[in-house]
């Protein structure tokens, strides 16, 4: 409990600081709003880590381009997934969030500043619209594009079904795939609890599976290599304990 106070006594501030810092340099069109958007979430992720007591390790980081198309997929467990994953992957960057996250007003107009694209998965066409937005993203400047396939937080740890979104945009706009393992962020902070605990988080980037030569019906395979590649990354830490 006195770590979730802690975290929360510093987190609302430091949230809002780095936020406004973005939300600043949009208002007045900063020529370094690019840099801003660049360095913050970063700055701001690492501060969340190092206040919940949470070491991130870090494995096969070099499979990610910043010259070639690429959408790392990725379990969700953990609201300090987004944490480990924004204060570690290198260049530029694009998440795709659910539009949840759009209740938290401040945080919502500093991501949507920076150019990362909310998705709602209950509505169709909107989301086909979203997948484009990015798919147009990704041939202007070739953001690495993180994506949680999952749809939300696993309550169990288990991977769930996987949504088919992250696999069409891939196909579509000829990015290959990075399936990325985040084990122990389930022990840092749960689904179904508000405690943190220290800990260790350990990202694990698996090998690109490329796309170049797979079209639209290759879909359904893609799904299944991607899960396949990211159980074989998850049970390296469960053979290990």
């Amino acid at each position: 409990m006195i770590r979730l106070l802690l975290v929360v006594f510093i987190a609302i501030p430091v949230t809002a600081w780095y936020a406004w810092e973005v939300i600043w340099a949009v208002f007045r069109k900063a020529p370094n709003l690019d840099c801003v958007c660049y360095h913050a979430p970063r700055k701001w992720s690492r501060l969340m880590l190092r206040v919940a007591g949470v070491k991130v390790v870090v494995e096969n980081l070099s499979v990610i381009s910043e010259t070639t198309p690429q959408i790392i997929v990725a379990n969700h467990v953990s609201w300090y997934d987004v944490f480990a994953l924004a204060a570690n992957v290198p260049g530029e960057y694009l998440f795709v969030a659910k539009k949840e996250v759009k209740r938290f007003p401040i945080l919502a107009q500093a991501i949507s500043a920076c150019g990362h694209i909310y998705i709602d998965r209950g509505d169709h066409q909107s989301a086909l619209n979203s997948l484009e937005h990015i798919r147009k993203r990704l041939a202007q400047t070739n953001p690495t594009v993180i994506m949680f396939p999952e749809g939300t937080r696993s309550a169990t740890g288990e991977l769930q079904r996987f949504k088919k979104g992250a696999f069409v945009l891939a196909l579509q706009a000829r990015a290959d795939v990075v399936p990325v393992a985040i084990a122990g962020s389930g022990d840092v902070m749960n689904k179904s609890s508000m405690r943190i605990y220290p800990g260790t988080i350990r990202v694990r980037f698996g090998e690109p599976i490329l796309v170049d030569k797979l079209t639209m019906e290759n879909r359904d395979q893609l799904i299944r290599d991607t899960r396949e590649a990211l159980v074989d990354l998850l049970a390296v830490d469960s053979e290990s304990n």
